[in-house]
């Protein structure tokens, strides 16, 4: 008998979920790429793996947002706020603790979970895992931005056809007509072509490489040693970076752990869920979020205590430390420290008062209240030393996690990691809603595409640079310019060179109809080496100067 389906509250998002199952602990099962709770039902290798699993513990099954019976959504969604989902439905099945087993992307979600809430997960199991979705340098297991560019053009062409190359996620079934007719209806039922193509954006984003030292649960970690589509290099990698975290790596290519040697996989997740020892609040760290502001000028009363702690309580935050000018307070999560800052920058700039804050992670106690150490005093002056006033920083283990949503992130510079001689990269953060970036496309070109859309996004980043041109656009799109020119001119009848001199143009005018600033001030903010060239085309693209627009608004 297929479960019911229920629904709880993530926000004001709503979550569907099935619980089934006669074991004495919960387990919650967060899915990959695409899933839909009603339809796994229809696949007989899928039930029956999670029956067998549902003798050993509670089963708790849900889509998670902007899939299957979820409530579907428009923009990318964050691992913070997939990791709320996974909250709201353990809160609606009273489970208050609970095995994560996370799935391919699911599993960088469920980490993030077991670091930050560690006394709501008994252990972590993962099958597929990648610790990010990008080739670097430092990973180069993951697809380069063309290879993720290729998989964009097959959502947008081929979503549910035969052309999706499905047969590369599970090869063992490759010839089982049935089994892939229902793996196509699977994806097809869980989200549209746009919906999926955001979740497929959404996953290149994902970096969770800074946060697996905080993971201190028991931890399971499973692949196969020739899945194509994620490599067992990745698997080995992320187990290295938790402590005492067990890696089991079985035979086969199968991404999916439902097809090939399930009954090995199953065992291996049984076995372990027996042996786990027992754990009442044996997790005493946790991961947190910091936040600390500094005025560069004295008011009469400096920091006023109350005002800021009604902000600072507002999202949850404690206080540790407050000063005359200065003061430190601790978030459960990134994206409440963001808009604690951004709530006081805007207070001391309506009151004339420059002010800036920093935002880092760091391992806590879990009533976020632990003294400052010399980490966070490392922390706190290197970054100090480097911020301006009425700027925020965030260091890129925050970017990464809070990636898509409403925050502008712009590489401001970096410090060493503490004790360590790694790089660790600073962001400017802004609120998107006072910026003058739209989020639909403002231009009238014939076409729009992911590929414009990523371009349109890189342009947008580098606006304030007049060395920015065609050799870095080609860069940033892991393309070959010869590839670019085509593509551009495709789907704006532009050169890569007009198209980016026909944004900076159309930015400007904006700027300029809002007099946000002087002519000169606008045509640097927007990459033009002087005013007079920047005056020169626009005349040219517009038939009229920047100071006419400014007079005649």
């Amino acid at each position: 008998m297929i479960p019911k389906i229920q629904y709880t509250k993530s926000g004001n998002l709503s979550i569907a979920y099935q619980v089934f199952g006669s074991g004495p602990v919960d387990l919650v099962y967060i899915p990959g790429w695409i899933s839909n709770i009603d339809w796994m039902w229809a696949c007989p290798e899928l039930v029956d793996f999670f029956e067998e699993l549902g003798k050993v513990a509670r089963i708790i099954l849900f889509d998670k947002r902007g899939t299957g019976l979820s409530d579907r959504i428009v923009e990318l969604s964050t691992l913070e706020e997939r990791m709320e989902d996974i909250k709201a439905v353990m809160d609606a099945t009273n489970s208050k603790k609970a095995i994560l087993f996370g799935h391919s992307e699911g599993g960088s979600v469920s980490a993030l979970f077991s670091a930050t809430y560690p006394n709501r997960v008994l252990a972590l199991i993962t099958f597929g895992i990648f610790a990010k979705r990008r080739y670097s340098e430092d990973y180069p297991w993951a697809p380069t931005d063309e290879e993720r560019q290729k998989v964009y053009d097959m959502i947008e062409h081929n979503w549910g056809s035969g052309e999706m190359n499905l047969e590369s996620l599970v090869p063992s079934k490759a010839n089982d007509r049935q089994f892939m007719s229902w793996l196509a209806s699977y994806f097809r039922s869980g989200a549209s072509p746009r919906a999926a193509l955001k979740l497929t954006k959404m996953n290149t984003q994902v970096n969770i490489i800074d946060i697996l030292e905080y993971i201190k649960v028991p931890t399971l970690l499973m692949q196969r040693t020739n899945d194509i589509d994620v490599k067992i290099e990745e698997g080995k990698f992320i187990s290295e970076r938790i402590k005492d975290a067990k890696f089991v790596e079985f035979d086969g290519n199968d991404h999916l752990f439902w097809a090939g040697n399930t009954q090995e996989v199953l065992e291996e997740i049984k076995t372990f869920i027996r042996e786990l020892p027992p754990c009442d609040n044996c997790h005493k760290k946790r991961l947190a979020t910091m936040l600390f502001g500094h005025m560069f000028t004295v008011s009469n009363n400096g920091i006023q205590s109350q005002m800021l702690e009604e902000i600072i309580q507002q999202k949850g935050g404690k206080i540790l430390t407050i000063e005359k000018k200065f003061f430190v307070a601790s978030f459960e999560v990134p994206s409440k420290a963001i808009c604690t800052g951004m709530s006081l920058l805007n207070t001391y700039r309506e009151k004339a008062i420059p002010f800036a804050a920093g935002i880092y992670m760091k391992e806590s106690d879990d009533s976020q209240i632990t003294p400052l150490d010399h980490r966070d005093n490392y922390m706190i002056t290197s970054i100090l030393s480097l911020i301006k006033p009425n700027k925020i920083v965030v260091t890129q283990a925050i970017k990464h996690l809070l990636s898509g949503v409403a925050f502008n992130f712009t590489k401001n510079t970096s410090i060493l990691t503490y004790k360590t001689h790694q790089l660790c990269k600073l962001y400017h953060v802004t609120d998107k809603s006072n910026t003058h970036v739209k989020t639909s496309f403002p231009y009238s070109f014939s076409k729009y595409d992911s590929f414009l859309e990523d371009v349109l996004k890189i342009i947008d980043e580098h606006l304030d640079n007049n060395n920015f041109g065609v050799e870095m656009l080609t860069k940033e799109t892991g393309v070959s310019e010869r590839k670019l020119q085509r593509r551009i001119k495709e789907t704006t009848g532009k050169s890569p060179g007009q198209l980016i001199t026909f944004i900076r143009l159309n930015k400007a005018k904006s700027a300029l109809v809002g007099k946000i600033d002087t002519v000169a001030e606008i045509a640097f903010k927007f990459g033009f080496s002087s005013p007079s060239y920047f005056s020169k085309c626009f005349k040219k693209e517009f038939g009229i100067r920047p100071t006419e627009v400014v007079r005649t608004n």
